[in-house]
């Protein structure tokens, strides 16, 4: 399986082995790969040999490693649309995929910069909301989303109950808002992050930064938005 004193790493020579194998439909899109004692015993290897073979795939994008379960097959990546009309549950639905809006955490905060973006006053009470949004087996982004409090009174019990912040919007009378600007960067995530994500610090993430407006053309909702980088790619629209 493996061909010693050939001037080629051992771990080298496994993780092509496992890149053939993958692109050759040995293994399937989100399948797992054999465990690593499983594999270490194939090549005649230690595990920690394994290990690097595996971190090597996950670097180049064909696998992804999971803590706590294992090794997978890295799928397609879900296109994200960004335009004048941005929503989760809409984009993924395109695409035949199930997802929602999952509230983390919530609290009410006072910050000058983010009131500034939400055109109110440096003082002003601010609901900030951090959400994940899920797909049928995994999370793929991580948000945090800033509203002014006292336009939506009791916001967070009603985004629990939909699931989705338009529709909650609705239930304030509100049945449209757009985009009115995003800024697009490539990061790495921080702990929380990563962690959410169920992805290595080292991964990178695409980080949105975005407002959004209602149909007075007022601010509406100001948010960043952390999305995998192994399992979304954002397409911008011009609509």
């Amino acid at each position: 399986m493996v061909e010693r004193g050939s001037g080629i790493a051992i771990w080298r020579q496994i993780g092509e082995a496992l890149a053939t194998d993958i692109r050759n439909k040995r293994y399937a899109p989100g399948e797992q790969l054999p465990p690593e004692p499983e594999l270490a015993e194939k090549f005649s290897v230690n595990r920690h040999t394994i290990r690097r073979a595996m971190g090597e795939l996950e670097q180049g994008g064909l696998v992804r490693i999971e803590q706590g379960r294992g090794t997978f097959v890295q799928e397609h990546a879900i296109d994200y649309a960004i335009g004048k009309r941005t929503r989760f549950s809409e984009n993924l639905g395109s695409q035949g995929v199930l997802g929602h809006a999952q509230v983390v955490h919530s609290e009410t905060l006072k910050s000058a910069e983010i009131a500034h973006h939400l055109g109110l006053s440096r003082n002003a009470s601010l609901l900030r909301v951090q959400l994940i949004g899920k797909t049928e087996n995994r999370t793929i982004s991580v948000a945090e989303h800033y509203f002014e409090e006292k336009r939506f009174p009791g916001f967070v019990d009603k985004l629990d109950a939909t699931r989705s912040i338009s529709k909650t919007y609705r239930q304030f009378g509100i049945s449209d808002y757009t985009r009115k600007w995003s800024r697009i960067t490539a990061t790495l995530p921080s702990e929380e992050v990563a962690r959410l994500l169920a992805q290595p610090k080292t991964r990178p993430i695409l980080k949105v930064e975005a407002l959004n407006i209602d149909q007075d053309k007022a601010p509406l909702q100001y948010s960043i938005t952390c999305f995998s980088g192994d399992w979304v790619q954002l397409m911008v629209n011009d609509d």
